[in-house]
């Protein structure tokens, strides 16, 4: 077994290196205090090609594996972007899976090429307030009327729809006393028409410069050619990409979490106190040393997932896995630097409460910890299911 990188990879790694080389910690200071969907980062990725790394040759994509896309997302976050820069392009990676496996070749041809290109953003249309991670009960209704269908609901927690043009929606074509199963539930792919569709951006704790938001959906018309696939096998759909994406959420948390070891080891190497430096003493040493070795676990988990994922076998507890241990060794590791850091760490200039404050994110989406445990008990070690 080899766990380090191919030749590719490592020309990939440093490539992405270039590529954010200009976008520094004072940029992404200067998003985290005025917002504004970091466009030109976007648009530097997308020239160079990247936004399809894990899309399909024929269409513009590099068709290379989650592998490569997580390695990606990691060294995106690991410069000092954070969740802020990984999170501008994350919909690209794994969004429109579901149209790669199950949508048709017209479908591909007129939707995947814009979006691998930069000239279209998309967003991700899951979420509901009154329903959380309960996906099945969903109530945002599709009601097929001839050629398209009319769609009217709500979905909280929906990343980039101020600056998308495009919107990947499950919705409900069949009422939920008539399903069983997971049949019900349909996907689409269709324009983020505001005339009917009302965006409000949520304020939050972090990631200032990728909007969150509540949107409303009033008669929203999706032509029947922009539903993906079966109707009312949508939720299948969306499965597919599930695995692929806590395996780039842990890899952007284990990235972030590594940017904050970084700069921590480095101001301890640097900051005298009593007239030795703090990183000397072992109740600095030892918090730092800590968070290396989870950090370098809850990465290798993220690759042994990714590793199966491209292989195409099962690797769903290790995807999970992965996104659980790389969500709190990040954290640990964010809260580390802060704590090496002392009362500058408080300070925005030092960019440490800045990442504290993203390495929130990874802990809470898209799916609970708690959740995490409990998938884990009942499909690994085979306990009933608590849920």
């Amino acid at each position: 077994m080899n766990f380090d990188l191919t030749d590719d990879q490592r020309q990939l790694r440093d490539a992405i290196e270039r590529t954010c080389a200009p976008f520094d910690d004072d940029y992404w200071l200067r998003r985290d205090r005025e917002g504004g969907f970091p466009e030109d980062f976007h648009q530097a990725l997308a020239e160079a090609g990247w936004l399809g790394i894990a899309m399909p040759e024929a269409y513009g994509g590099a068709g290379l594996g989650i592998a490569e896309a997580a390695l990606m997302m990691h060294t995106i976050a690991a410069t000092g972007a954070g969740l802020s820069g990984a999170s501008a392009v994350h919909m690209n990676i794994f969004g429109l899976h579901p149209v790669v496996v199950h949508g048709s070749e017209e479908q591909k041809r007129r939707w995947l090429p814009p979006l691998i290109q930069g000239h279209e953003r998309a967003c991700f249309g899951v979420t509901e307030p009154n329903t959380g991670l309960n996906t099945l009960k969903l109530k945002t209704v599709a009601r097929r009327e001839g050629d398209h269908y009319v769609v009217s609901g709500q979905k909280v927690w929906i990343s980039t729809a101020q600056v998308a043009s495009k919107m990947l929606l499950l919705a409900r074509t069949t009422p939920v006393e008539d399903c069983r199963g997971t049949h019900g539930l349909s996907l689409f792919y269709t324009d983020l028409d505001r005339s009917c569709v009302e965006v409000r951006e949520i304020e939050k704790m972090g990631r200032k410069c990728v909007d969150s938001n509540q949107i409303f959906i009033d008669g929203l018309c999706i032509p029947v050619q922009d539903r993906i696939g079966e109707e009312g096998k949508g939720f299948d759909y969306i499965l597919h990409g599930l695995n692929p994406e806590r395996i780039l959420i842990a890899s952007e948390a284990i990235g972030l979490g590594r940017a904050a070891l970084r700069r921590a080891a480095q101001y301890a190497g640097e900051r005298e106190v009593f007239d030795r430096p703090i990183g000397q003493n072992q109740g600095i040493q030892h918090p730092l040393a800590r968070s290396w070795m989870e950090l370098e676990a809850a990465h290798l988990m993220a690759w042994k997932a990714a590793t199966l994922y491209d292989a195409g076998l099962p690797c769903a507890a290790e995807a999970n896995a992965a996104k659980y241990l790389g969500a709190e060794a990040c954290y640990r590791a964010c809260e580390n630097a802060i704590l090496t850091h002392g009362g500058m760490g408080y300070a925005k200039e030092y960019h440490v409460e800045r990442y504290l404050r993203e390495a929130w994110i990874p802990r809470l989406a898209p799916v609970s910890p708690q959740l995490i445990l409990c998938f884990i008990a009942e499909k690994v070690l085979g306990l009933p299911k608590s849920y």
